[in-house]
């Protein structure tokens, strides 16, 4: 098979891949848009003023509701501790950020089955209890009070303006309507909620389009060019009991070389997984997206090179635990998913196939919907929110109100 063959047939299986997971991202981020619409940023920091476990609760709940971008998640978290956030509070709401969003969990549903997902569900509460322990234990009030220096110096990473970026429904100016407007469904049948929505789920798209596009393209490339022999050696498939320790040590640390973050991860994890990393390894490399090696330096700028590389050495403990205790529950459950028979690899198991099926119709289904956000997002100053993705609010809007002034 010649070069362009090879390079074609990637592209094809990553198109496919991508195809098969459309509808459960739309449906995620639309899931997810709602409850941002709801939910007020500015309100957060106030909701995480120390690390008790009700703390902690609150964070990881709130983070589960908010962007699924790993860039995005990092910049708030910063954002939080800056607004007067418990540190240890602002790490659990990043971890469940990128961990427990609406979109990651139906992508592997389609993607992986619902074994995958149920294993993220437990997992990444089980690692954000072992990283806020951590934390205790090792972020010392000398490392904590130089990540706040850090912080307050407000360099740039990435995504600076869309995690500071307020596009909730306003509350009402009028005392008069303050108990209409506190209610769940009269702020969702608004027009304000709509167009907070529309402005939500375009943003969402626009953050984290890069690594969706960059996590297909690698696996359909992975999928398609590595001999399943590689796998299995990398893996250890003819060890068993090496494999389940060997694959959650190091899964996170072939996502700290992979780039790619976000709900990008989930077709590579699928290629791991087909190639044969055991079912723990492949959860570490889910979790792994917040050490990839762009966050890693953002870290290095947010707190400095010191906290930086102490919540690197942290992040990998806890990824790494919660995946063994995940891996051996579920086991003792016998909840792990079957892998086909003789480790089958990916592009094999997986012969792209484009038909009219049930795919294809809910993922016309659902494109309808993301048609009409997107056509009120730019009817209503969406564009000009998209320029300012990367900057940091007080640069560009100065608050809330600069967004919501778009909304009519």
């Amino acid at each position: 098979m010649s070069l362009l063959a090879y390079l074609g047939h990637a592209l094809i299986m990553g198109a496919y891949m991508g195809w098969q997971i459309l509808w459960a991202l739309i449906l995620g981020f639309g899931l997810s848009a709602i409850v941002q619409a709801l939910v007020p940023k500015e309100k957060i920091a106030a909701l995480l003023p120390d690390d008790s476990p009700r703390s902690i609760a609150i964070a990881t709940t709130l983070g589960a509701a908010s962007s699924s971008c790993s860039y995005a998640a990092v910049a708030l978290a910063r954002t939080l501790f800056r607004k007067g956030a418990n540190f240890n509070a602002a790490m659990a709401f990043q971890f469940a950020s990128t961990n427990l969003v609406f979109e990651l969990g139906l992508a592997l549903v389609v993607i992986l089955g619902w074994r995958f997902a149920l294993a993220e569900l437990v997992g990444g509460p089980i690692m954000i209890v072992i990283l806020v322990l951590l934390l205790r234990l090792f972020l010392t009030p000398r490392l904590l009070e130089e990540a706040r220096q850090n912080a307050e110096r407000g360099r740039l990473g990435r995504m600076e303006g869309h995690a500071a970026m307020d596009m909730s429904v306003p509350e009402s100016s009028s005392p008069a309507d303050a108990p209409a407007r506190a209610s769940f469904w009269h702020k969702l049948r608004s027009a304000e909620a709509l167009t907070s929505i529309s402005h939500i789920f375009v943003m969402e798209w626009a953050a984290v389009w890069v690594d969706i596009v960059l996590g297909l393209a690698i696996a359909g490339a992975l999928a398609v060019w590595v001999p399943p022999s590689f796998w299995q050696r990398f893996f250890l498939v003819d060890h068993p009991v090496l494999s389940r320790l060997w694959g959650p040590f190091i899964g996170p640390l072939v996502a700290v070389l992979s780039f790619v973050c976000s709900v990008g991860n989930v077709p590579l994890t699928a290629v791991l997984w087909h190639g044969g990393i055991s079912f723990g390894g492949a959860l570490a490399f889910l979790y792994g997206d917040l050490i990839i090696l762009p966050i890693l330096n953002i870290y290095r700028k947010y707190y400095g090179i010191r906290v930086a590389a102490l919540l690197f050495v942290l992040f990998y403990i806890a990824m790494v635990l919660a995946a063994l205790i995940v891996e051996y529950l579920f086991a003792a459950l016998h909840l792990q998913p079957q892998r086909q028979p003789g480790h089958m690899p990916m592009g094999e198991m997986m012969q792209p196939h484009f038909q009219w099926d049930a795919t294809s119709i809910l993922n016309i289904l659902f494109l309808i919907p993301a048609v009409f956000l997107t056509i009120r997002f730019f009817r209503t100053g969406g564009l000009g929110m998209l320029r300012h993705m990367d900057e940091p609010m007080d640069d560009t809007m100065h608050s809330s109100g600069d967004h919501h002034a778009h909304q009519h």
